[in-house]
């Protein structure tokens, strides 16, 4: 077979499959070198393909078997990058370094030597070096997605049949091979699980295909410009980028499902509250559990609901507490509760406010920092929004307390006129006590005048049920009245 001329070769490109890529023996070095230097000055188009940047976007539909080790250096490589930049920009708390590291190790080997992860750990890097004052927040991004992909434990091998005893010496090597295929299926994938079905495969590309066309339509839509007028239309740009936004957390979550890892995304608001504030650890386990359901996160909890919680624990858990100290304890709850929550709003908020056109903004480059008076106004009109929101939070405390007030005296006079009623009936029976027409044998048992006499001795003897108005027109005989 006539064999084909080194530079021939160098710009042949064979499409096969990829099991057919590794059968095929690979040229020897020694074939390299001399083509090479025969061919000095002439450059295959594979070379210059092969002289790019090394951070090249694959299709997810590609195989990435041959270039597994150059996808491992490139991203210990990009780790090692941001690690020293972050060390330098965090030398307050070290620790946050070593949290890192230790995430970093724990991790899955198959996804450090992933494209996603290179992906990742690129975009971090690049977003940290362009703002410093979010160090933090990338490390946080980047220790989420290692925890995600951590390695876990492997589930057993699902036993096949054994060959049959005739084929046993013939495909042992097949055998084996098959084996060593079926382990390499078992190891995590790059999501830190096993993708069993290869139309999961596909759909896990979709979905992320998906997720970047909708990211480029809402960085356009934020591009865009928004008059007054725009904002009254119902299909307006504000409200085709927020339904954009749904779609993706929708995606997002569809994704987690598949890849079976956590829809937690490293934000302020998904972090725990821990309440201690109380001496009773069934109503700090209460409080707790509330301040961090769902609801409580979507609609921020009010004194009545701390209170509520504080007094079913007391009924659940029996601590026979009174009344006074449960509203003490649900006040001092609530302060602290709210507090927190807001303070985890505010850090929320701060984290996550603007877009990416303000992504190229520095502290350095403010403008308060070169004009005194504009500074000086800033901080005047700062003073004045906390003052009318201390205002308005203080308008509705003092309303809410009136309302609680009033209860009270309502509660308290009610139970005054009961008292009353209870005293007059009582002052009756002592007066009536020797008369045989008003005997306390003969008085209606579910009258509160007890003993005035609500029957009529004949009747009641005859048939206990003909009940007679009583002299004080009770309710309860009239309606029981035959």
């Amino acid at each position: 077979m006539a064999v084909a001329p080194a530079s021939l070769a160098d710009k042949i490109v064979v499409l096969d499959d990829d099991d057919d890529e590794e059968m095929t023996p690979q040229p020897s070095t020694a074939v390299s070198r001399r083509s090479s230097q025969k061919n000095v000055k002439q450059v295959s188009p594979l070379k210059a393909q092969q002289s790019l940047p090394t951070h090249i976007v694959h299709s997810p539909f590609a195989s990435s078997k041959r270039e597994t080790h150059v996808i491992k250096a490139e991203n210990e490589k990009l780790f090692t990058e941001f690690v020293e930049y972050c060390t330098a920009q965090t030398q307050d708390c070290p620790e946050v370094i070593t949290f890192l590291q230790t995430k970093h190790d724990k991790a899955s080997p198959t996804f450090l030597t992933s494209v996603e992860f290179r992906n990742v750990l690129g975009r971090c890097l690049t977003r940290a070096q362009a703002n410093r004052a979010k160090t933090f927040v990338y490390i946080n991004e980047l220790c989420t997605v290692l925890r995600q992909h951590g390695i876990k434990k492997r589930q057993s091998l699902v036993q096949h049949e054994t060959p049959t005893s005739q084929s046993a010496s013939v495909d042992q090597p097949k055998a084996e091979g098959k084996a060593g295929a079926v382990e390499e299926d078992e190891q995590p994938s790059t999501s830190g699980t096993r993708i069993t079905c290869k139309c999961d495969v596909f759909q896990i590309a979709y979905l992320e295909n998906l997720l970047k066309v909708y990211n480029e339509e809402i960085r356009h839509l934020q591009e865009a410009e928004l008059s007054l007028d725009d904002l009254g239309t119902e299909d307006s740009l504000y409200i085709q980028e927020h339904k954009l936004k749904r779609k993706m957390m929708k995606i997002y979550e569809k994704l987690c499902e598949i890849k079976d890892c956590s829809t937690l995304t490293g934000r302020v608001l998904e972090q725990r509250i821990d309440y201690r504030g109380s001496r009773y650890p069934e109503i700090n386990k209460r409080i707790e559990k509330f301040i961090n359901s769902t609801e409580a996160r979507i609609d921020a909890p009010d004194y009545q609901d701390i209170l509520q919680v504080v007094r079913r624990a007391n009924e659940r858990h029996n601590l026979r507490l009174p009344r006074k100290q449960l509203n003490d304890i649900a006040k001092e709850a609530f302060r602290e509760t709210a507090s927190r929550i807001q303070d985890r709003r505010h850090l929320d908020l701060v984290y996550n406010f603007g877009s990416h056109l303000t992504d190229a903004y520095k502290p350095t480059s403010d403008p308060a920092l070169e004009d005194p008076s504009l500074q000086r106004k800033l901080r005047s009109n700062r003073e004045l929004a906390i003052d009318r929101l201390n205002d308005v939070i203080s308008k509705y405390t003092s309303k809410q307390e009136d309302t609680e007030e009033q209860e009270r005296l309502k509660r308290s006079e009610k139970d005054k006129s009961n008292k009353e009623v209870h005293t007059a009936a009582g002052s009756v029976i002592s007066q009536q006590e020797g008369s045989p027409h008003f005997s306390l044998g003969f008085a209606c048992s579910y009258c509160v005048c007890v003993g005035v006499g609500c029957v009529e001795s004949p009747l009641f003897v005859s048939n206990p049920l003909n009940y007679q108005r009583c002299m004080m027109n009770c309710c309860i005989c009239q309606i029981l009245t035959i």
